[in-house]
């Protein structure tokens, strides 16, 4: 296997490259304003000893009058870690699995080095974010190891009630799955499956990292979707779990134009030792005139592996001769896990290709790892690995060499970041999604508190209109009536659908809800039976309420359920079910008695989408940033507060959330409910976060706080009662009830409560230990007052381990939450969020060294030697430096932030290092046009030959290749608002100069401007 070498290219930079929000969030250019406040550089509150001001600190340095380096250890270089999701180990060696957090379902696309204007190849990769957002994740690579996100395709995937937590409905575990990312034509197209959201959508772009996608959605579910190009220009889809399916869509990929069902199935390959369980998740690739199929699966007794089929007939038994199955099929991956993703093609030196495998892996609780694998290709087939072993943090050697002052820069992406909340993330074009706010639902106030079921008590002397499904056999019971005089007996049951049902055609209505109950009994049987009352209208059994019924007694089972504004209710079936279970369980064939069953719509106080709940609020956070569900935009805030986040209540929880995708229909826990949770993955194995929290805006009966969490969580919290703060720590662990009592889940655990008196502000840290024991997460929470000496809170919580139930089926992530069980209205504001990899238990004493090995580094460089704004970049970061090392630190964090951001502004100046600058001229205004402000942007080539510029504003970017001598590059940038502040552009030109590829950047301002009125 041949390896990819770079590093001959002289090309600094031909494409701008922004701050990856892996390294140290977007900018953290109030790092040291935010240490400050943390008491980083402060010493304890009447000492009277303070360090300099960030202001004073700017201007010694530019007077040349602060040593840099008083505080530095001279014997330590500077050689910084590489980003904390990196297992780039800097040798031209990684270890796998990749990036050390959880991105699973990956698919991932090269731009071939002809097709961008970059002059090597790229690589994107896709993963699947299911109920968050913004969601469906781009990453940018250029070796394949190291990584960081540059977009997202949709902000939300909805804006009805389950993918926004409204009207009792979430998405948990479901949303946006296994995604697919092709490019072809200057075009990059997603195919992705959505569980519970109108089943499977296409969306595409001309510009992945800052472009808008285009939206179509199919129509259906295709379950584990794979876009796919034949080599003439076709677009299919395939997919399907148990079999391979596909779909021929339309030339223009706005919808399907014919089926192929079953092209292979597991049953073809019956008695081979690689097939079994899953079957699901092909990948197709076309690949020396053979048609690839990538897939899971996991046979009895064995663990999850890759299996590749291969014909030289993309549909298989639709085309080949005889009609029969042409796919051949081949076990080439079995080891530790690592199974589904891609086939990733590699350039080599003389136009072949390398083909190397991105699998992931299972690594719960941080989540499904995925794992770059190289492969030896022999008659046709690859095996992967060592001879197709692939160790656990086994070693493998990059396939793609960079330059050395690139790699540097490359090895501290991440995908996670620290952050400071200075709302100066970069404008991405999905931050102005545009919806229809939908019409208030038209209710017919006639079918608003009566009783919508006929024969409802059995009291006719008829069974109808009551009818039996599933086998079942339906009669009256005059024995054991639990009220009236009959009831209605429910026998000969075999599946757990067996039993009554009932037609509401038109009667339900949408955004309505209902309180729906039944009375129910068996005899015999388990100890207890759950019974769900459902509806059916086409889109999968709706469970509209349930309970336990223990034998021998009349039970009621009842809840509330509001109809979505989706659901099409023409043809419409109330039943009473079973919890499904595959084997069928006991409980499908107890008989029972039911009475008394009602469906009752109460007068309307739905919670509707609103427009200032969907547009932007004008704060933008750094791409490590998710929420959990989509946000409302009209309760969290970065400019509320200067470099603050500001979570605000905006309703109260209720305790009547339900699992929608569990058929027991368990209870969602109050932190589950609560919207406007912000999170970004957990990384592996140890992981620290710190934060800052003002909560002099909390009301009586809120929580607000900073959590580890999946369906299990622990948090540490501040909640108010009775006009009391109280500090404490509420650890939820397995098993999981379905019946809940909320306020009592999230009781503080006893040792743990702090008061906190007066105190309006705290600090609080999560030491998440995923490796005493592997395969389990236990946190450790500390709070301080002044940011400088931390007390535990009790001793580690957990274990928090992999859910079986799959409810929100991914890894652990930290959350910043707040949430109201009384009122609405309360605020906590966060000041930062400190990342570190190394946790207070771990006994390590406070470790500067590779601070001060960065703030040397960076005295030793001279600003002439580099271009302007990559120079000024480094200075804030360096002033952040001082500022923070003139004081005390309280925690790792509070190092390795400032730390992280300096050495990533210093590896990025080693890769610009200023050569021969190249003439140009820069113009940039802001603009009014139709009421809408513009930034204009112009570049003029003052070279005496043709150069390649890049325009680039906060509000989007444009390449020009080959501008003439004397000829300008223009570009009017929309803002899509009526006014724009004070800004700049940044203009990268490109040219030769006595024979060398040359890169100048050139910066210029603009004013703000309003054009309303």
């Amino acid at each position: 296997m041949a390896r990819v070498d770079v590093r001959g290219r002289s090309q600094v930079e031909a494409r701008p490259r922004r701050l990856p929000g892996s390294v140290v969030g977007t900018g953290f250019l109030k790092l040291a304003g935010v240490l400050h406040r943390a008491g980083a550089r402060v010493l304890p509150e009447g000492s009277g000893r303070r360090g300099p001001s960030l202001a004073l600190v700017g201007v010694l340095l530019c007077a040349g009058l602060l040593s840099v380096g008083g505080h530095a250890n001279a014997g330590v270089a500077w050689s910084p870690e590489p980003g904390y999701t990196s297992t780039d180990i800097g040798d031209g060696r990684y270890s796998v699995p990749l990036l050390r957090s959880d991105v699973p379902d990956i698919s991932v696309e090269r731009v071939p080095a002809a097709e961008n204007d970059e002059g090597r190849d790229i690589y994107y990769m896709i993963s699947t974010t299911m109920h968050l957002s913004p969601g469906a994740p781009i990453m940018k690579s250029y070796d394949l190891v190291n990584w960081s996100i540059v977009n997202y395709v949709f902000d939300r995937a909805s804006i009805g009630d389950s993918f926004s937590l409204r009207n009792g409905q979430n998405s948990y575990g479901q949303g946006q799955w296994a995604s697919s990312l092709r490019y072809r034509n200057g075009v990059f197209y997603v195919a992705f499956n959505t569980n519970n959201l109108g089943g499977a959508y296409t969306y595409r772009t001309d510009d992945i990292e800052d472009g808008a996608w285009q939206r179509t959605a199919l129509g259906r579910g295709l379950h584990d979707p794979s876009l796919f190009f034949d080599i003439d220009g076709t677009p299919y889809v395939f997919y399907g779990s148990g079999g391979t399916s596909a779909v021929r869509l339309n030339t223009d990929l706005t919808a399907i134009a014919q089926d192929y069902p079953n092209i292979f199935t597991a049953n073809d390959y019956a008695g081979q030792p690689f097939i079994g369980g899953l079957f699901e998740g092909a990948q197709f690739y076309h690949i020396d005139g053979y048609y690839y199929a990538v897939i899971i699966t996991w046979p009895p007794g064995q663990g999850r592996q890759v299996v590749m089929f291969r014909s030289p007939h993309l549909l298989g038994r639709y085309t080949s001769p005889g009609g029969v199955n042409s796919y051949e099929a081949r076990g080439v991956l079995n080891s530790n896990g690592f199974a589904q993703g891609s086939l990733v093609p590699i350039s080599r030196e003389g136009g072949g290709t390398d083909w190397y495998g991105m699998f992931f892996r299972d690594t719960f609780p941080v989540g499904r790892i995925p794992a770059l694998i190289p492969a030896r290709w022999q008659d046709g087939w690859p095996t992967f690995g060592n001879n197709g072993v692939v160790p656990v943090d086994g070693l493998f050697d990059k396939p793609i060499d960079l330059r050395p002052a690139e790699d540097l820069v490359e090895r501290q992406r991440s995908i996670v970041a620290s952050d400071d909340f200075s709302n100066d993330a970069p404008h991405k074009a999905y931050m102005d999604e545009e919806w229809t706010i939908p019409e208030p639902p038209d209710i017919d106030e006639s079918l608003i508190g009566v009783e919508l079921l006929e024969n409802a008590g059995f009291e006719s002397g008829a069974v109808g209109p009551w009818a039996a499904q599933f086998g079942a056999t339906l009669g009256l019971d005059e024995t054991d009536p639990a009220a009236g005089s009959a009831a209605l007996r429910v026998s000969d049951r075999t599946v757990n659908g067996s039993g009554p049902n009932q037609f509401v055609n038109g009667k339900l209505q949408r955004g309505v809800t209902y309180t729906v109950s039944a009375k129910v009994k068996y005899a015999s049987g388990p100890s207890s039976v759950r019974f769900n009352l459902a509806a059916d209208w086409g889109s999968g059994v709706q469970v509209m309420a349930s309970g336990s019924v223990p034998v021998g007694q009349w039970t009621t089972v009842s809840g509330q359920y509001t109809v979505p504004t989706t659901a099409n209710l023409d043809n419409v079936k109330f039943a009473v079910e079973t919890p499904w279970a595959n084997p069928q369980p006991p409980s499908s064939s107890v008989e029972y008695l039911i009475d008394d069953v009602s469906i009752i719509g109460q007068p309307v106080t739905a919670e509707q989408p609103a427009e200032e709940e969907i547009v932007s609020n004008g704060s933008r956070l750094d791409m490590a940033w998710q929420w959990n569900h989509a946000p409302d935009n009209r309760y969290w805030s970065l400019t509320d507060r200067d470099g603050w986040l500001r979570l605000t209540t905006g309703k109260v929880v209720t305790g009547r959330y339900v699992y929608t995708k569990l058929s027991n229909r368990s209870e969602l826990a109050w932190f589950e409910e609560a919207r406007n949770t912000l999170s970004q993955r957990t990384f592996g194995p140890r992981q620290s976060v710190e934060t800052k929290m003002d909560i002099s805006g909390m009301k009586n009966g809120d929580v607000a706080g900073l959590a580890a969490y999946n369906r299990g969580f622990s948090y540490v919290a501040v909640k108010r009662v009775g006009d009391a703060n109280t500090l404490g720590v509420v650890n939820r662990g397995q098993p999981f009830a379905v019946d809940l009592d909320q306020a009592t889940l999230e009781n503080f655990l006893p040792g743990t409560t702090v008061p906190l008196g007066d105190a309006t502000e705290v600090y609080v840290k999560a030491d998440l230990d995923f490796a005493s024991p592997a395969g389990q997460l236990w946190t450790t929470f500390y709070y301080s007052l002044d940011g400088l000496t931390w007390r535990q809170l009790g001793g580690r919580v957990g274990p928090q381990t992999l859910d079986g139930s799959l409810a929100h089926f991914m890894g652990h992530r930290v959350g910043l939450f707040n949430y109201a069980t009384l009122a609405t209205g309360g605020r906590v504001d966060f000041d930062y969020y400190l990342l570190s990899d190394t946790l207070t238990a771990q006994g390590q004493a406070l470790d500067r060294n590779d601070l001060d090995a960065a703030v040397a580094h960076a005295e030793a460089l001279r600003e002439a030697d580099y271009p302007a704004d990559a120079w000024a970049a480094m200075q804030t970061a360096l002033a952040a430096a001082l500022t923070a090392r003139a004081g005390e630190f309280g925690t790792q964090n509070q190092i390795d932030a400032p730390e992280r951001a300096l050495s990533y502004q210093l590896a990025r100046l080693g890769m610009l290092r200023a050569a021969p600058g190249l003439p140009v001229t820069v113009t940039v205004q802001a603009r009014c046009l139709a009421g809408r402000a513009y930034v204009a942007v112009q570049a003029r080539n003052d070279h005496d030959r043709p150069v390649d510029i890049v325009l680039e504003t906060g509000y989007g970017m444009r390449s020009f290749v080959d501008v003439v001598p004397g000829a300008s590059a223009y570009q009017a940038f929309g803002t899509r608002a009526t006014s724009v502040t004070a800004g700049s552009a940044t203009v990268r030109v490109t040219g030769s100069v006595d024979g060398e590829d040359v890169t100048t950047v050139r910066t210029g301002e603009h004013p703000g401007v309003h054009c309303a009125g």
